[in-house]
């Protein structure tokens, strides 16, 4: 995230040499984000621990210091005891957390819409299937990825697509992901969701975006030739830009 003139811009987009998250846009990725950093800390403890151990049992023990290595340490209950006691404790400490997020993202409450999407090769197809168009018919389309030739200006180079995913911010809305041929997943970072999409089966997971912004996202499943080719964009606009948009259809 980036302050310009008192402005906040978000990073919903990847970019060259990303080494961090794209910026939150759901409860979801910021429960991810937050339990990334947790573990990173037990992580970044344990390196400097084992390694001062083995830089320090290096320099005391060398040959030319010492003769003879002290027997304790070399066959110690004590100290076996520990080595073996707190890595289960660490893991622990790292499980409780994970399995609690991992439930509740699995959870869909009450969803106020519903997206199915499937995946073809190589292109989704959607269907809002609580709304109906000027012809009494389900809003549904196709969205193709947009070649570098007929690309914007301001476009992302095999990320856009001709038809976005439109949706109303600060609303709960359950995806209801499958495919049509081979497996695909339907995955979008900045969102926190990732969900595998299989032939002649249902899967889905909610999400509640809190913020309007475009989002970016990809198959993440390798399913052919032309993977890299059917990109996810989802933008989250303002509920009466929403309506409209449901009018123009």
């Amino acid at each position: 995230m980036f302050i310009l003139f008192n402005t906040f811009l978000h990073l919903d987009a990847p970019s060259p040499w990303g080494i961090y998250f794209q910026d939150s846009a759901s409860p979801q990725m910021e429960g991810l984000v937050e339990l990334h950093d947790a573990i990173m800390f037990y992580l970044v403890l344990i390196l400097f621990t084992v390694g001062w151990i083995m830089f320090s049992t290096v320099i005391n023990f060398i040959h030319s210091k010492t003769q003879i290595s002290h027997k304790y340490l070399n066959h110690g209950t004590t100290i076996e005891l520990i080595w073996t006691i707190t890595p289960a404790v660490v893991l622990i400490l790292i499980a409780f957390p994970s399995f609690r997020l991992l439930y509740l993202m699995d959870e869909v409450i009450d969803p106020s819409m519903s997206i199915i999407a499937e995946g073809h090769q190589w292109y989704w197809s959607y269907q809002y299937s609580d709304f109906l168009d000027s012809s009494d018919e389900l809003i549904e389309f196709d969205s193709y990825i947009v070649p570098d030739s007929d690309l914007e200006d301001g476009g992302l180079r095999m990320l856009e697509v001709d038809n976005r995913v439109i949706v109303p911010e600060s609303t709960n809305i359950r995806f209801i992901v499958t495919s049509g041929d081979v497996i695909h997943s339907y995955a979008c970072p900045s969102l926190g969701i990732k969900c595998d999409a299989y032939p002649g089966r249902l899967n889905q997971f909610s999400t509640y975006i809190n913020r309007e912004g475009v989002f970016y996202g990809q198959c993440s499943e390798i399913c052919g030739i032309l993977h890299s080719s059917m990109p996810i964009v989802i933008e989250s606009v303002s509920l009466p830009q929403f309506l409209t948009w449901l009018y123009n259809v």
